[in-house]
């Protein structure tokens, strides 16, 4: 068996997390993070080179003798990296887990997205799409709508791009500032959608274009406040599995969803690698596409790796190659609940630099940073989302409580987490 050097771009806590479960794995060589963070730097090589820089990527691949590399977040597919790698000689054959630039619109922009699941019949809320230059046509659609209203902005928007207005006064104002500038370029396009009343979820895909394995469920919370109330943010926390999402409903979902959108991407002729991350909304059982993520979901993969029992790298290396038929996954009954401690003020204005405390005393969870970086011999916080503390329980009240009571050890100064995290779930 042939070791593995992999390279994962990114930075984030999705980053720390697929790390931590790549390296159990007996086919792991050399490790190495682009940036990385304050927690990657104790399990693998951080290499100080931006995920989106192609040229300094290429050369650590080269350097590194790089086997696989694993995209993290969703702006390199978006800007390319893929076709990057595999059009130069020195790198063609390294293989690589993310979607090819056509592939990655299914995130980059929300109105191709709708488009395709229109197309391929995919259940999704109706919609519209309007530029600045339809303003007024954009508010008459509004009047078609009951609220509250759903405006996205087209482009990325780092998880803060989507506005959910109670009043028809609060939409037409939210319209102007989207259409005026207010999320730059990725809001040129709006999408102006029906509000669907359910309870949201996630689910998770690895596919090669031809194959697939359905990863575990999760549910993210992204609202700042308790109650999900406040901004939105990057996420808060996640649970997994999700107790209202049995085997019936995922059944739905991959007969409903999941193959005709990799029926779709074929018939399209997108040659589609990578994760797919489909946001759920369950409405009276019935399973609607919210949207689509071409990557994994943070905080949700770190509630997703650790109930992998199987050798994740091993699979993701026949992923890389189009070789993924006949290969499953085995899944831990455990609950997992991540909870993502935040600095004051996030997810506006807040302070970067201050020193982590607490986080040795940790004995029964895990710690997935997040915006860390190490200042030896201290961890200090470099970002809004800092850390999630990860419990595994046999429910997702015993993990919680778990998470909750080890985060209780920690602190940095003006911490904040959310105290309420299952607040919406049954069971």
């Amino acid at each position: 068996m042939k070791k593995l050097n992999v390279l994962i771009l990114g930075g984030g806590g999705r980053e720390h997390a697929i790390a931590w479960k790549l390296n159990q794995s007996e086919w792991m060589g050399g490790l190495f993070v682009a940036p990385g963070n304050g927690g990657t730097g104790f399990i693998a090589t951080n290499l100080d080179i931006r995920e989106t820089d192609f040229p300094a990527v290429k050369s650590a691949v080269i350097e590194n003798a790089i086997d696989l590399i694993i995209v993290g977040p969703e702006a390199p597919l978006v800007k390319g990296v893929r076709e990057f790698i595999e059009s130069d000689v020195e790198t063609e054959n390294v293989r690589i887990v993310g979607p090819g630039r056509r592939g990655a619109q299914l995130e980059g922009s929300k109105a191709f997205s709708k488009e395709f699941m229109v197309k391929h019949g995919i259940p999704t809320a109706k919609y519209g799409q309007f530029t600045a230059k339809e303003i007024d046509k954009a508010k008459a659609f509004l009047h078609t709508m009951k609220p509250p209203y759903v405006l996205k902005a087209d482009g990325l928007a780092g998880g803060k791009g989507v506005l959910i207005l109670e009043d028809i006064v609060s939409a037409k104002a939210g319209l102007d500032e989207m259409l005026g500038g207010k999320f730059g370029a990725a809001g040129e396009v709006v999408v102006i959608e029906e509000f669907l009343d359910g309870i949201e979820l996630s689910s998770f895909v690895l596919t090669d274009g031809k194959s697939h394995i359905n990863l575990p469920s999760a549910k993210d919370y992204k609202r700042i406040g308790e109650g999900d109330t406040g901004l939105n943010t990057g996420g808060m926390g996640s649970i997994s599995p999700v107790p209202f999402a049995d085997d019936e409903f995922l059944q739905r979902v991959d007969e409903r969803i999941v193959k005709p959108t990799i029926e779709g991407l074929k018939k399209d002729g997108i040659d589609y690698n990578g994760f797919l991350f489909i946001g759920l909304m369950n409405v009276g059982g019935d399973p609607f596409v919210i949207e689509y993520n071409v990557r994994m979901g943070d905080p949700e993969t770190e509630s997703i790796m650790p109930r992998i029992e199987s050798d994740f790298l091993e699979v993701l290396w026949k992923c890389g190659g189009g070789e993924l038929e006949g290969s499953t996954i085995s899944i831990s009954t455990q609950a997992v609940a991540s909870l993502m401690m935040v600095s004051g003020g996030y997810p506006e204005s807040y302070e970067k630099g201050k020193e982590i405390f607490g986080l040795t005393s940790i004995t029964e969870a895990l710690i997935f940073h997040a915006g860390t970086k190490m200042i030896y011999p201290s961890i200090e916080t470099s970002g809004g989302r800092v850390l999630t503390v990860t419990s595994y329980g046999d429910s997702i009240k015993a993990a919680l409580d778990t998470s909750y009571r080890e985060a209780n050890k920690i602190s940095f100064d003006k911490m904040y987490y959310r105290k309420d995290l299952g607040f919406d779930l049954k069971s």
